[in-house]
This record gives structure tokens, sequence and C-alpha cells, in this order.
């Protein structure tokens, strides 16, 4: 699974803001990996520059100098909604008659085919598939008509989804969070100004202090000259709808989200699953990187019951393997996990193991990790997950897959535990997670492992009262 974006914005008072955008895109890397771009304007004019790419190779050092101005917005984009192309790299930049607009957006549309649909009736040309445009050009016909903040409200009640954006109109960086706060969005003070960012990493790489969240439905505005920022609370929803994949998978470790440090949760869930599901082993073992801090709660959560279970690193990651490797044959692929995670035999060899993950998604790389310690002399190994079952797709922004590919979504868990070969197998239950992250059930965005959304999608069940808006000039079956 990969997350589809991270976003960024910067006001500042005496220095141009393309480095510190770059070394925040830098942050947020995990978050994006196809493409990263940054957009300044001077006060006079917008900069923009957007490659393909990893931030390292879309930006030279006269990438960087030649980005002037002291207010920007940045983005890197792992694509989930349109296609694999420039066209859909981000930020997404418009001129129009009441001036220009930048805009990064972290999150999913579900209904921007209609919105796109009456827009192109109305005559506007869209260059690309992506969600982030119909933003863009809803926004901007919005600002014909009403001031910055009518605006972008205008905007947010005609859009259905998740988002969270960062957007420069002019010389101007606002922040904007979905009602229900889907993505994450946070505000940070720099010695010199202000910075928006998907997450507080970023912020900590500048030398800033993370000021707080920003609201579901608040709108935050950056003063131009980097002195602070105004807020309108534009949406007040009852609930909210927290991914709380954030929390489990996709947010660095370091980071805080809607006041939690993603450690500190993650190393609670390992906790609980130790107390739902605990099972006696000699060693308990990640699955690196995402299963580090849930094996270190459960193996605490142990001791502390006095199991004598040791945590060991037994398995080495290869960090230049990535998703881009070539495996044409069978035999390659199964290979493929030996190359990217190497087992230390003396950790495992003549012991009972207990493996931590933070999901199974198809069950492949679980099958042959399981086979490959049994081959190094695990007598046992047992599999913990630090989250539930995912049994249905994310339509939110996160490349996830298929209900037909997805292992869990037709099988039981002793099924899946027969078909990867493990001795046991055992999942964090959703409300473990809920009181993990000291959340309601329904403050949380479960789709994904209930099959049950908090917004109104075509073909799928709701967990909560909610109706997509009505757009004039839709076609009656927009395709989500």
């Amino acid at each position: 699974m990969t997350e589809k974006c991270g976003v960024v914005g910067v006001s500042l008072r005496d220095r141009d803001a393309a480095r510190p955008l770059y070394y925040s895109l830098y942050a947020l890397q995990h978050r994006g990996q196809e493409s990263a771009g940054v957009i300044t304007h001077d006060g006079f004019q917008q900069h923009t520059h957007v490659e393909m790419g990893l931030v390292g190779d879309a930006f030279d050092q006269d990438d960087v100098e030649g980005l002037n101005g002291s207010v920007g917005i940045g983005h890197v984009r792992y694509p989930t909604a349109g296609s694999v192309d420039s066209s859909c790299a981000q930020p997404f930049s418009v001129s129009f008659k009441s001036g220009s607009l930048g805009l990064s957006h972290n999150g999913n549309l579900v209904n921007a085919d209609e919105i796109r649909d009456e827009l192109a009736n109305m005559g506007h040309a869209f260059t690309s598939d992506g969600d982030t445009e119909v933003i863009a050009h809803d926004l901007a016909r919005n600002l014909l008509e009403e001031d910055l903040v009518r605006a972008v409200k205008r905007t947010m009640e005609r859009i259905h989804g998740s988002y969270s954006l960062t957007i420069m109109h002019d010389d101007t960086v606002l922040g904007v969070r979905d009602p229900e706060g889907n993505r994450p969005l946070c505000i940070g003070e720099l010695e010199d100004g202000y910075i928006l960012a998907s997450e507080s990493a970023a912020i900590d790489t500048l030398d800033g202090e993370l000021v707080r969240d920003v609201k579901p439905g608040e709108l935050v505005v950056l003063h131009k000259d980097g002195t602070g920022f105004d807020t309108y609370q534009l949406f007040d929803r009852e609930d909210t709808a927290h991914c709380f994949f954030e929390h489990v998978y996709f947010a660095r470790p370091d980071s805080v989200i809607d006041e939690k440090l993603v450690y500190e949760v993650r190393r609670e869930l390992g906790r609980q699953l130790w107390s739902e599901s605990g099972v006696e082993s000699d060693v308990v073992m990640p699955v690196p990187d995402s299963g580090r801090a849930f094996a270190s709660g459960y193996a605490e959560a142990a001791q502390e019951e006095g199991e004598d279970l040791e945590f060991a690193e037994g398995l080495m990651k290869n960090r230049y393997v990535g998703r881009t490797f070539i495996m044409p044959t069978q035999d390659e692929r199964e290979r493929a996990v030996r190359l990217k995670l190497n087992p230390i035999k003396s950790t495992i060899e003549g012991k009972t193991v207990t493996i931590i993950d933070d999901s199974i998604v198809r069950g492949t790389t679980s099958t042959q990790l399981i086979q490959l310690l049994k081959d190094v002399g695990a007598e046992e190994v047992h599999v913990r997950i630090g989250a539930p079952q995912i049994i249905a797709p994310c339509y939110m922004g996160i490349d996830m897959a298929t209900r037909e590919e997805l292992i869990a979504s037709d099988r039981s868990t002793e099924e899946i535990r027969e078909e990867i070969q493990a001795d046991s197998l055992s999942y964090l239950s959703i409300d473990a997670v809920a009181e993990a992250l000291e959340s309601s059930r329904g403050d949380l965005c479960l789709g994904c492992v209930t099959g049950e959304y908090p917004y109104d999608i075509e073909g799928e069940e709701t967990d909560r009262d909610v109706t997509r808006p009505e757009i004039d000039g839709a076609s009656p079956l927009a395709d989500d």
C-alpha cells in the first residue's frame, strides 16, 4: 500500500521559501515518490518547478535558486486518482482573471467526475484526469465572484471526499482540511514564519515548533509577511473520519498527528495486540520497518506479565530493492522476498518465532516470509497483525488492492492462516484500535476494515448519515 501525497506551504519574513519547501518535501518523501513540485510567488508572479521522480531527482540547485519569493507551496505525489505522468504532477497551477492559483492536494474526491462534467459543460478546459485540477477550476470560478474565504467555503460545499490542501492565491498561502479530517494537516511556527504540512516531521526538519493540527473543516490563512495566521471554522461536523491507517502505517513514527505521537500509538497497538492474542514464543521480531514499534510494545507488554519473550531484529531489510525491481519469472518473484529481507539465522534457528506486521494485503509476501523463516530453522512461526483485516478498498487516497485481490475480503482468519502457512494468526480488533487512538469508532474512517465508509460512494455502504452534494449538469451515473 502507498499513501497518495504529502503537502506543504510556507510564508516567511525575510528569505526565499524555496529551500525550506525543498527540505520539507524530503521530510514527506515517504508519502509519495512519483513526482515532486514547488510553486513560489515573489509578489509579482508565480515561479513553478514540477518534475517526475524523487525530490532529489526532481530538483537541482539551479531549480531551487530560480524559485523566487518568500511564500510557496509544495507537493510529493503517489498517484491513486489520475494518470501516472506529468499532467497530474503537483502543485497544480492555473492563471485566471482574478490572479494566479496553485494547489497541492492529499486525499481523493469521490465526486470529481460529476464536477468535471459540470465545469466542462460551462467551457472549462481540463489538461489532466486528476481530481486536483477539478478543485482548482472550481475554486478559480468561485474567486471570480467571492472573496477568498467565501470562495473556499463554496468549493468545500461542492467537493465530496477526503482532502488536505495547501493553496496559494497570488502571494497568500492557505491550508484547508476536509470537514471529516480524513487526511492530516498541521501548523508549525518557524523562526521567521509559519508552515502548513501533512506531518509535523516536516516542521521538525526546519527546526520549527508544532502549533497544532488544522481542525476538520478549518481554513488557515498565513499572513503574507510570515508574522502569523488567521483561521476560519467553515464546517463543524458532529463526527470526524480520521484515517486510522495514518497511525498504523503511513505516517512517519516521529510525527504527531491529531495530537498523538505516531510511534507511541504504534507501541500501544502492539501492547493491545499482546493483550488480545499474545502467544508463547521464544522471540518476537518486526517485519521491517513498519512492524518495529508494534513489536516493541508487544514484547514490553509480554515481559510485564512475566513472559520470557525476547525482542530481536531477526530480519534485515535491503533498502535498495524497491517496487521497480524486475521479476520476470516465478522463481525470481519468489526470490524477491530474500532480496528485500534477509534473516539472521542465529536469532531464528531452533526457536518459536512471532513476527509482527501492520497488515496483510494480498498474502503473497507473508507466505514467502514464513517459508523463509522455516527454511532457516524456525520451529514455529506465529503471525500477529497490528490492525484489523483489510476487507475492502480505500477510496480516500490510498493505493490499495481491489476486493478481488484482498486476501481477507472473502476468507476467515483461519483460512488465511492456512494459506500463508503460519502456525497461528491473529489481527487486532477495531475496538483495540479505537482505544489506542483514544477515539470512538464513530470518529474514525474504518472503510477498509468494515466495508462501510464515511462518504457517499457509489455502490458502497456508509457508516453515518451522509449524502454527496448535488452537482448541476453532472452525468447521472458518474464513475467513482
